[in-house]
């Protein structure tokens, strides 16, 4: 079995890139199918920040593909591989399940997140550190954003709580968990630079509207510059 995670892995990733070619949308829920139609959120960030993915998901494939061809057998590569392959593999169908049940799909992304924070978590800071640690981190980066950003898109479409209230909330929460995760890390401070982009991403989503997010937000942001001050020096 340890020799089948390395392509297991790859596999994983493949799958979990090439899921949004098949998929109604790209964009996850759809606002209109909730009890209380949910369009752009206010703790959904701009649009052009979910052009991160693009880079995750090459960082993703260039990982898995060096992995597999030069570090089949490393045991540093190895520790990270079977929390990564859960992560990615809930990951491949995650579209298709946001589209037909949101609940399904933000437990979904939880564990997604739960697990990619598990493999960053067992990645050495400095061995290969560009192919190894830095596609963990700036993936589990982005889904501890885009898990706030789901869960409360749900509460919001079933009229739980106010959209601003429930905004202000989930910023806390993501900002919590990255601050959190990034001082307990001491190291990989691409981790909380992707948190930021998606933290502007939300400012730039809200100008224009109500202050108090864009200032928590940047809150956020002066937060986490200093743990990664923190962990880089």
């Amino acid at each position: 079995m340890k020799q089948l995670k390395a392509p297991l892995l790859l596999l994983a990733t493949l799958a979990f890139a090439i899921a949004p070619f098949f998929a109604t949308s790209f964009r996850g829920y759809d606002g209109n199918a909730f009890p209380v139609p949910t369009i752009d959120p206010p703790i959904q960030p701009a649009g052009w920040a979910f052009s991160i993915w693009g880079l995750i998901y090459l960082a993703l494939i260039a990982h898995a593909a060096f992995g597999l061809v030069a570090r089949r057998n490393d045991p540093a590569w190895d520790r990270v591989r079977w929390p990564l392959i859960l992560s990615l593999g809930l990951g491949a169908s995650w579209l298709e399940v946001a589209q037909r049940a949101p609940v399904l799909a933000t437990l979904q992304i939880i564990l997604m997140l739960l697990t990619a924070l598990w493999a960053l978590w067992r990645a050495p800071y400095q061995r290969d550190r560009l192919l190894l640690l830095f596609p963990l981190a700036i993936y589990a980066g982005w889904l501890t954003a885009a898990t706030g950003v789901s869960l409360g898109v749900v509460i919001i479409g079933y009229g739980i709580a106010s959209p601003l209230l429930t905004s202000a909330a989930m910023l806390t929460l993501i900002a919590a968990i990255a601050m959190a995760m990034q001082l307990a890390l001491d190291r990989a401070p691409e981790y909380a630079l992707t948190v930021i982009w998606a933290l502007i991403g939300i400012i730039v989503a809200n100008l224009g509207a109500s202050l108090l997010l864009p200032a928590m937000a940047v809150t956020g942001i002066a937060l986490l510059g200093l743990a990664i001050i923190r962990v880089s020096a």
